[in-house]
């Protein structure tokens, strides 16, 4: 075993080791609580125990961790609302570890290839952090620097996922979770390759580049490899900072959003499966109104069949046109097995949840009187209520991020206060649509951004 390996191996057993401790003493304390009896009080004191077992750890798992706390039921509510507290902060690298990842990325002359490169991270998150550079022609980037080892970190992570599931799996075997469980370690091994996020990049550009309320930064590919990233740097503001200006500010800024993120999925079958406030900003136009979003992570991009999206689409006009086996056939096309009455009953309340506002041809908000943490609790209980009769189900893998994404996009919206016609704008997205057409500029698209 040469020394890298050796490395490698040594960091992966240590990882093992931690995960194991903090994580599975807690899942000991909830398998002994199941013993004694469930109480509301004994699962608010392990989910407590759990998260902070999992913000101590920091990295990969804390992601896995937020991402299992946004999708409806795969947690019981009470480690949902513990893991929403976690932060995607990792300890940012020093001067030194920076320096020798850099000559590692671009080699041992990398700072004579900018015209300045920031000490002093401007952020730092679960997989690396980015560092404020000019090129040496005076361009602005972000440069994404991914921590060391993280290869062996995420698969230690990944290997303990089994221990969160078994949480869940304890309490209740309603929701089978193993296609999320696949779902999740596919999209966080993807994340590591930033040569992969940059052809995301690029598809993006592509596919929005003739929508002016959204911009997408250029990719700088002579200072990029699979482990650093270099993006142009869109100079914004926080989203939040506008939740209280006026509503067609607010209105402008939501069709924004709902644009980024409907427009690639109905035309080429693309999603960004992770739409966290952090990973957009506001620009300013040329009189210094706030014109539009900067849409600024690729890392977490879903690229589903043609068919789903056809499925999704299905499903939409089958509940609007009240026409049941149109419904059933979405389901089927999803992915979903073994249905029958019952089961499409109860599938029918989630995707009403999630289809209303698009049904609904008025100006509303996303979810009248529903404040933004607890937009779909409800829905959510009901559901998971009737399967406790009627279940299990098995989640299809492709549902998992497209459902996330969904709640993301809709508390958003609700940050916001947003009041528009989503039946209206959704209806012009899809208004020539077809799987054909879908597989068509998928092909084009991808080709592309290299993919």
């Amino acid at each position: 075993m040469s020394d890298s390996e050796q490395n490698r191996f040594t960091a992966r057993a240590s990882r093992y080791a931690r995960v194991g401790a903090n994580v599975g003493g807690v899942a000991a304390r909830i398998a002994g609580g199941m013993l004694m009896g469930r109480s509301s009080d004994g699962d608010r004191r392990n989910a407590a125990a759990l998260t902070a077992a999992l913000g101590g750890l920091k990295g990969p798992l804390m992601k896995v961790a937020q991402l299992l706390a946004t999708i409806p039921e795969a947690v019981p509510a009470e480690y949902a609302e513990e893991l929403r507290k976690l932060q995607s902060e990792a300890p940012p690298m020093g001067w030194t570890f920076v320096k020798r990842r850099m000559i590692a990325e671009l080699g041992p002359d990398w700072q004579t290839r900018f015209a300045e490169f920031e000490k002093e991270p401007a952020a730092a998150a679960s997989l690396g952090q980015v560092h404020r550079a000019t090129t040496l022609d005076g361009r602005k980037l972000a440069c994404k620097l991914q921590y060391p080892d993280m290869e062996s970190a995420v698969e230690a992570d990944l290997s303990q996922l089994d221990l969160l599931f078994s949480i869940h799996r304890r309490m209740s075997n309603v929701i089978d979770t193993r296609e999320i469980k696949l779902e999740i370690s596919d999209r966080i091994r993807e994340e590591l390759d930033y040569t992969r996020e940059a052809s995301h990049a690029r598809l993006y550009a592509d596919v929005l580049a003739q929508e002016p309320l959204v911009r997408v930064p250029q990719v700088e590919t002579s200072l990029s490899t699979r482990r650093l990233l270099s993006l142009e740097w869109l100079e914004g503001e926080k989203m939040l900072n506008f939740t209280s200006e006026d509503e067609a500010v607010r209105n402008r800024l939501a069709t924004a959003m709902f644009k980024a993120w409907w427009h690639p999925f109905s035309h080429v079958g693309i999603i960004h499966g992770d739409p966290h406030l952090g990973n957009y900003t506001v620009f300013r136009d040329e009189q210094g109104q706030p014109g539009g979003i900067n849409l600024l992570d690729y890392g977490c991009i879903r690229i589903f069949p043609p068919s789903f999206v056809g499925g999704v689409i299905d499903l939409y006009r089958g509940l609007l046109e009240g026409d049941e086996a149109r419904v059933v056939h979405a389901y089927e096309v999803w992915g979903f097995k073994k249905l029958n009455r019952e089961l499409i009953d109860i599938l029918s309340i989630w995707a009403r949840f999630i289809f209303g506002p698009l049904l609904d041809d008025r100006v509303r908000t996303i979810a009248d009187g529903v404040s933004p943490g607890e937009y779909g609790r409800k829905e959510a209980f009901k559901v998971h209520q009737a399967l406790k009769e009627k279940g299990p189900v098995t989640i299809p893998r492709e549902f998992v991020f497209m459902d996330r994404a969904a709640i993301g996009l809709g508390g958003v919206f609700l940050h916001l206060g947003a009041r528009l016609n989503f039946h209206t704008l959704f209806n012009a997205e899809i208004a020539d649509f077809s799987v054909d057409k879908v597989a068509e500029a998928q092909a084009k698209a991808l080709a592309r951004a290299g993919l």
